[in-house]
């Protein structure tokens, strides 16, 4: 069978923030030259009929949309500046801030928040929701959006990339074609935006492909659980931003994210840095205890948690960023590691990168020229905005708070008179797969691990009862999108030294050691259908032992309230 071809004048992979803000930026610079045409205040030729194109992998814009999430509205003014009268889905104002030092019984309030905490002009928002509504302005400005197909393969001619393909679907789980097989699309574009989040499945491949991480810091990430927790009416004052740090962690770096909202609803949010060189860690296990803490439990208690979800996000930042244009593509949002880690935003440049590629693609449009020479341009304007600005002064705020919360203190400080560059003009990072140790090595021959809370199906849940709130689904009789590579070494080295990692820090029970035939031997299973595509699992792997690809047909959550 030859698959069907389809050309596109511009490409966008991935219907996240970034690739959406894209399409409607093009959108409106091609709307608004039209317009000036017709009225003549320019010189030119119009620009009719253009397909501009985005792919999502998820069955519908949003369901795979997972973040705190607190926006800066600084990129969305500018795109939108009637964001409000369109009705834009903004849970609350940020109307208070604080920040706590938790101990294990008591919680300690700074007497001043630090700047980085500010969020006062903020929204709180629900990122899937979000989504959803950025694409339906992008729906009026003519964008076609296509949700459930999943770009696997990019398409080149030399070192120009024309196109992807999309991926086969309806197989059953021995790789053999179901009556209901398709084979997946040819899309040829003249420029394609990788815009996929956080350690794009594509943009990895292209990455290993092009090199185009040479001389940078490798990627680094963080994992973030998060539950929305509803609590009785007339309990829960809107607007509030409640950081936290030390308990439940102790062995690991990371912090808490608490957010109040209408309707009576609490945001409780965990992230920890995956450059742990703990191997059990359990981001999932460490929420559930964060729940038991005195100050943490009288704000909810009472509550029912109603919606779960999970994800990595880059934190490696500017010096982990990799090359951004080449022949025919550009990169933008989190697969490109624009987060701003001090403050854990990342949507707005996310955004902005997105508008500053449209810029480009517009002048590409016009020149009918999508070359590394003239794809520069939007390195060019991302240096000189406050993209720059933001990640720059914080290149190095991972790195040096990997160090520990206390030895970091000092030297953060440093960092934020010196305009980030503290004592090391620019500090390196290792990928967070090599950092972690033998359980051996961190627990030492008594020490255990946390146990989780008792599950009362009410505040505290067991892994597989999250998965449930996440609303996940994939086709049982369908092949497995994480490919193990060598089960042996699950087995012989890193069940007995390491524990197994992987059926620790998963947040969704995906991965569980099971006993073999063989006498004194577990072998891995992975129960592909719980999924959420956080994609530790690509990033931890102490072996670096599995491949996150892309299920087929939309699989995955389905986040609505995220």
């Amino acid at each position: 069978m030859s698959s069907e071809v389809m050309e596109v004048d511009v490409l966008i992979i991935g219907g996240g923030s970034a690739g959406l803000a894209c399409a409607y930026k093009l959108s409106q610079l091609i709307e608004t030259h039209n317009r000036q045409l017709d009225n003549g205040e320019v010189m030119g030729q119009k620009m009719d009929d253009l397909n501009i194109v985005v792919l999502e992998k998820a069955s519908e814009i949003g369901a795979h949309s997972l973040s705190g999430a607190v926006m800066n509205p600084i990129s969305l003014q500018e795109l939108i500046p009637d964001f409000k009268e369109k009705n834009c889905p903004l849970d609350s104002e940020v109307k208070e801030d604080s920040v706590y030092y938790l101990s294990e019984h008591k919680a300690i309030r700074a007497p001043i928040t630090p700047p980085p905490f500010h969020n006062k002009g903020n929204y709180i928002i629900s990122i899937s929701k979000f989504n959803r509504w950025l694409a339906e302005q992008c729906n009026s400005k003519g964008v076609q959006i296509f949700p459930g197909f999943a770009a696997v393969e990019a398409l080149y001619e030399g070192d120009r990339i024309v196109g992807v393909k999309t991926g086969d679907k309806g197989r059953d789980k021995n790789g053999q074609n179901k009556p209901n097989f398709e084979e997946g699309l040819t899309i040829k574009s003249q420029c394609v935006v990788f815009a996929e989040g956080t350690r794009g499945s594509l943009f990895k491949k292209v990455c290993a492909k092009l090199d185009l991480r040479k001389g940078k810091n490798p990627e680094v990430f963080e994992e973030g659980v998060k539950e929305i927790i509803q609590m009785p009416r007339g309990t829960v004052k809107a607007g509030q931003v409640i950081h936290t740090l030390g308990f439940p962690l102790s062995k690991s770096i990371g912090g808490t994210f608490i957010y109040t909202l209408p309707e009576d609803r609490i945001v409780l949010g965990l992230v920890v840095y995956l450059d742990s060189k703990d191997p059990l860690l359990d981001p999932h296990r460490e929420l559930q205890r964060l729940k038991t803490h005195p100050f943490i439990y009288k704000m909810i208690q009472g509550g029912r948690v109603v919606a779960y979800g999970g994800k990595t996000l880059p934190a490696g930042g500017w010096y982990s960023m990799p090359k951004l244009f080449g022949n025919g593509w550009m990169v933008c949002g989190d697969s490109a590691s624009m987060v701003d880690v001090q403050k854990l935003k990342g949507i707005h440049l996310s955004m902005k990168s997105g508008m500053l590629a449209a810029q480009t693609l517009f002048e590409g449009l016009q020149n009918k020229d999508f070359t590394e020479k003239t794809l520069q341009r939007y390195e060019a304007l991302l240096n000189k905005s406050f993209v720059k600005k933001e990640l720059y002064k914080v290149r190095n705020f991972h790195q040096t708070l990997s160090l520990g919360l206390l030895p970091s203190l000092p030297l953060i400080a440093l960092q934020e008179i010196t305009g980030g560059m503290g004592l090391i003009p620019k500090m390196g990072s290792h990928p967070d797969a090599k950092t972690t140790e033998k359980v051996s090595e961190v627990y030492g021959s008594s020490q255990t691990p946390s146990t989780l809370p008792k599950p009362d199906g009410v505040l505290f849940f067991d892994k597989l009862s999250s998965v449930y709130l996440t609303g996940t689904m994939h086709d049982e009789n369908s092949p497995n999108h994480l490919l193990l590579k060598n089960g042996d070494v699950c087995s012989t080295v890193c069940e007995p030294q390491y524990k197994s990692p992987c059926t620790h820090f998963c947040p969704a029970s995906v991965y569980e050691m099971v006993p073999a035939a063989a006498a004194q031997r577990f072998d891995l299973k992975i129960n592909y259908t719980n999924c959420i595509h956080c994609k530790t699992c690509d990033i931890k792997c102490p072996f670096e032992n599995i491949d996150w690809t892309t299920p087929e047909g939309g699989g995955g959550p389905q986040y609505r309230d995220t």
